[in-house]
Parts: C-alpha cells; sequence; structure tokens
C-alpha cells in the first residue's frame, strides 16, 4: 500500500512537471505572438511608408543582421538555459550563476566583435546581395548585436531556471517600443532621404534607405528597453539567488576553465545547427537575385519580388512558426533537466507533448493563411495584388514543417545529440539550394522558386530530425491525436470561415470586419471541433494559460 502511495505521488509530481514546462513554453508562446501581433500592426504603417523597394532595403539588411546575430550570440540563450538547468535540478546553485557568468563574458566578447563586423563591412555584404542601398540600415543595426547579446544570456539564465516569464514580458516591452520608434523614425528618416536624394539626383533609392534605416532604428532601441527590464528582473532576484548560494553546502565547484569548455562545446554544436538551420535565408536572397538577374529580370521586378516575400509573405508565416520556437525555449532546458537525472520516461512524455502542442498551433494557422490570404493582405498591408495573396497560399503549409523542425531540433539538442541537425541541415541546406536554382533555371517559377524550396528545406528537416529522434530515443509520434485530429478539425474550419468571410463580405463589403469576424469565428470552431474529435483533453487544456476556464467553457457545452 505504502509502495503504491509513493509511486502514486512520483506520477503526479512526473506530471505536474510535464504540465508545467509546457505552461511556461505557453506563456512564452503567448508572449511571442502578442509581440508578433504588435509586429504586424506597425509592419502595416511601416510597410506603407516604405513601399516595396524600401521593404526589399529593410529584409535584405535583417537578413544578414539575423545571420551574424545567429553565429554571435544566438545559440547563447539556448546553450545557457540547457547548462542552467542541468545544474539547477542537480542542487548546484553556485555552478549555474557560474554559467551565467561565463556565458555573459562570452556573449560580450562575440557581440562587439559582430556589431564591429556589420557596421565596417556593410559595404560588402549589400553588394554580394545585390542590394547596395540597405548598408545604410546595416550599420544601424550594427549596435543592435551587442545589446541582443546580452539580453539573450539573462533570458537563457532564467529559461535554465523554469521560468519564462522575464522573457515573455521583456519581448513584449521591446516589441512595443521597437513598433513606436520603427514608425516614427522611418517616417522622418524617409522625408529626409527624400530631400538629400533629390539633391544628389536618386530621390527614390534614398529615400527607401533612410526609411529603410529608420524602421531598424526601433529594433535596436526596443532592445535596449527589453535588456533594461530583464537587468531590473535580474537584480531583484540576485538576492533571492545569493540565499540559494547560501546554503549550498558540501558540493565541489566546477573551475571557469571547464565551464567555458563546456559551454564551447555546447554553443559550437547548437551554433552551427541554428546557423545553417537560418542560412537558407541568405542562401535564398543570393542565388534568387542572382539568378533573376541572369534570367533578365529587371532591378525594380526582383526589388518587388523580395520586397513582398520579405516584407509581408516572410512576416505573416513567422507569427505561428514563433510558438514552436518558444516551446523550443521551454522544452529544451526542461528535457535536459530530465535526461540529466535519467528520468526518460519523463523525457518521451515531454517530447509528445512538445509536438502536440506545436502541431495544434500550427494546422489551423495553415488552413487560415490559405483560406484568408488575400484578405489578411489587405487588412494588414493594404495589398490586393494577386502576388501577395498566391505567395501566402503556396507557402502557407511550410507553417507546420517548420514549426516541427525548429521543434525537433531543439529536442535533439536536449538529449545531448548535438551533432545531428547539423547534420541535417547541411543536407537539406545543399539540396534546397539545388532545387531552387533547378526551379528558377528549369520552370522560370521567380520567387515562387524560393517559398518551393523553403517547403522542402523545412520537410526535409522533419524527416531527418524525425528519425534521430526515433533512433536516439526509440520514440514514436502518436498521429491521431497529433496530426489527424487537428488536419480534419482545420479543414472543417477552414470551410466554415471562408462562408462566414464570403457572406459578410456580399453583406457589409467591409473586408476588415468580414476578416476578424471570420479568425473569431474559426478559433471557436476549431476549438469546439477539437473537443469534439477529442484532439484535446483536460490535462492538454491544463497546459494552456487560462486552462481551467477553457476546462469550464468545455464542460459548460458538455464537450468534456
Amino acid at each position: 500500500m505504502q509502495r503504491r502511495t509513493v509511486q502514486q505521488k512520483a506520477g503526479a509530481n512526473r506530471q505536474s512537471n510535464n504540465s508545467s514546462f509546457l505552461v511556461q513554453g505557453s506563456i512564452l508562446a503567448i508572449a511571442s505572438i502578442l509581440s508578433r501581433i504588435i509586429g504586424l500592426l506597425y509592419r502595416s504603417p511601416l510597410t506603407a511608408i516604405l513601399g516595396d523597394l524600401g521593404n526589399d532595403y529593410y529584409s535584405t539588411a535583417f537578413e544578414i543582421y539575423s545571420l551574424l546575430l545567429l553565429i554571435s550570440s544566438c545559440s547563447l540563450p539556448l546553450a545557457v538555459s540547457k547548462m542552467v538547468s542541468a545544474r539547477m535540478s542537480q542542487g548546484r546553485v553556485k555552478d549555474a550563476y557560474r554559467v551565467f557568468k561565463a556565458a555573459m563574458g562570452f556573449a560580450i566578447f562575440s557581440g562587439l566583435a559582430a556589431g564591429l563586423i556589420v557596421f565596417f563591412f556593410a559595404d560588402y555584404f549589400a553588394e554580394f546581395l545585390q542590394t547596395p542601398f540597405c548598408v545604410f540600415a546595416l550599420r544601424v543595426l550594427a549596435p543592435t548585436l551587442f545589446i541582443v547579446a546580452i539580453l539573450g544570456v539573462i533570458r537563457g539564465f532564467f529559461q535554465g531556471l523554469g521560468t519564462m516569464m522575464p522573457s515573455a514580458v521583456s519581448q513584449i516591452v521591446e516589441q512595443i517600443i521597437n513598433a513606436i520608434v520603427s514608425v516614427v523614425a522611418a517616417y522622418y528618416l524617409f522625408s529626409y532621404g527624400a530631400k538629400l536624394g533629390a539633391v544628389l539626383g536618386n530621390q527614390k533609392e534614398y529615400s527607401a534607405a533612410f526609411g529603410a534605416a529608420g524602421g531598424t532604428l526601433g529594433t535596436g532601441l526596443g532592445a535596449l528597453a527589453g535588456l533594461l527590464f530583464v537587468l531590473f528582473v535580474f537584480a531583484v532576484y540576485k538576492r533571492v539567488l545569493k540565499r540559494k548560494m547560501r546554503r549550498e553546502r558540501g558540493v565541489s565547484q566546477e573551475s571557469y576553465r571547464t565551464i567555458f569548455r563546456v559551454l564551447i562545446w555546447t554553443v559550437i554544436p547548437v551554433l552551427l545547427s541554428t546557423t545553417l538551420y537560418n542560412l537558407s535565408a541568405i542562401v535564398d536572397q543570393a542565388l534568387f537575385k542572382n539568378v533573376a538577374v541572369l534570367q533578365g529580370y529587371t532591378a525594380d521586378e526582383i526589388h518587388v519580388f523580395w520586397g513582398v516575400f520579405g516584407g509581408k509573405y516572410r512576416v505573416l508565416v513567422n507569427v505561428p512558426i514563433s510558438i514552436a520556437s518558444a516551446v523550443v525555449s521551454a522544452s529544451v532546458p526542461a528535457i535536459t533537466a530530465s535526461f540529466a537525472n535519467k528520468d526518460y520516461d519523463s523525457v518521451q512524455k515531454k517530447t509528445a507533448n512538445a509536438i502536440h502542442f506545436s502541431m495544434v498551433i500550427a494546422f489551423p494557422c495553415v488552413v487560415g493563411l490559405g483560406v484568408l490570404a488575400s484578405p489578411v493582405m489587405q487588412l494588414l498591408f493594404q495589398d490586393s495584388s494577386d502576388l501577395a495573396a498566391r505567395m501566402l497560399q503556396v507557402g502557407a503549409i511550410s507553417v507546420v514543417f517548420y514549426s516541427l523542425s525548429t521543434l525537433s531540433n531543439g529536442i535533439l539538442q536536449g538529449i545531448n545529440r548535438m551533432k545531428v541537425p547539423v547534420i541535417n541541415a547541411a543536407i537539406a541546406l545543399a539540396l534546397q539550394a539545388g532545387l531552387l536554382v533547378a526551379l528558377m533555371y528549369l520552370a522560370d517559377m521567380n520567387i515562387f522558386a524560393v517559398i518551393w524550396a523553403n517547403t522542402f528545406f523545412a520537410l526535409l528537416m522533419c524527416l531527418l530530425n524525425g528519425y534521430g529522434i526515433y533512433r536516439y530515443m526509440g520514440y514514436r509520434q502518436e498521429l491521431k491525436k497529433t496530426v489527424a485530429i487537428p488536419a480534419l478539425a482545420s479543414a472543417i474550419m477552414g470551410v466554415v470561415v471562408y462562408v462566414v468571410y464570403m457572406g459578410l463580405q456580399l453583406l457589409l463589403k467591409i473586408n476588415a470586419i468580414s476578416t476578424i469576424v471570420g479568425i473569431i469565428v474559426g478559433a471557436a470552431v476549431y476549438f469546439v471541433l477539437m473537443l469534439v474529435l477529442k484532439g484535446l483533453d483536460e490535462e492538454d487544456l491544463l497546459s494552456f494559460p487560462g486552462g481551467r476556464k477553457l476546462i469550464s467553457l468545455g464542460q459548460r457545452l458538455h464537450l468534456l
């Protein structure tokens, strides 16, 4: 009887831990959604100011910035959270704090180096990507690399402690400042660039280039605001941390030399896999623009293609993908802690929960973006062109593949199979580049070749990573609850959304109202269908913020 009680308690604790990490993941996911919504709201006036030409300069600068950010510091938050989580789960608080200090030194050096490289070599990067006027935006972004490196370490430290709240709130603060400054600075600098261009005889390019620089100014000041917030939280928490360290007795401390060695060997595989995984954006742009020039496309046509792709299509597609990134931030330290304690049942359970959570979100987003492609483009960017809508319809399915491949990268890193995502990303990147060139030369698919190549890359990563998870964990994801039911519920939801939107358009002829009502009705229909089809149960709903209210709603509807 006593043994049964102990087992029940252990099972309850395990279940609580599994649910807890998803709650933390969903907190960060909601913050990511709010941040992306704010981003969408400010991108609408920003796009109106910059136009497709300015959007091309803005997006190109961000591609280069993002790559240098990945190389210099983006692997740090995940590495820090992984190392801190492993030590905290073993009661080694002092060592966890030493990891933080070592990582901070690394971030200061790498962030400063990356910032200097971007600033002084901006001309070379811009020329390589056939977009020389993005140089102004690039130089404005350079100091942000230093700020984000430090910000990432502090966020990673808190994530390793098992709390996503500082990261979540700082993301929202960062995005609010970013939104305000970006629009205001873009407006004034666009006007200044127009005046300067009139004098220099190149008004169109200079106005767009200076406007893009104004847009990137918001990124830097937003990151600075986020950094100030997490520094404040860390200063408050440091008293608690010191108290925990004073209580620690009889635990030998790791040397900084050992920690640096472990940090480097943790960062390098994460860095390589993350860089290769995201290098596809730079490869896409370099191949597309250079091949398009050889095919005879004009500079204006290329600017429009990439302006719509980078400034509109990718902005929308990245919203649901950011949810997967948030789940990764929560799942990697949680899986690492369970793996370090050899609790393999918990590793399997957390993996299943994380994938299920991600797919429950991804499938309705795919259908929603596909069905409402044109209305959403009109609502957010005042773009009623067939090009923008078709790009979103063609590329919507990539949301599922990118969400799953992003998450599977994190799962493999959490079980210390760091090399696997690196090898998989290298294979996928090489095949993607070949497919992109083939589609452009053989089928003349212009920008749609990039979208299909992106989708292929993400699908291949899903398959390769899925095999890796099966090989090293013996894990097979169940398909009915995670794939079949969300896909079916999303398909039905899509039909309802289309009927509601078209009906309201016939009656009101107001796109904004029809689109927003369609989205709300779609979300409600999807929620009900997931309960009816048993795609969500009470345990799943508890992992959502406000889960008890959702359960109460389901019970009142007699669906639970």
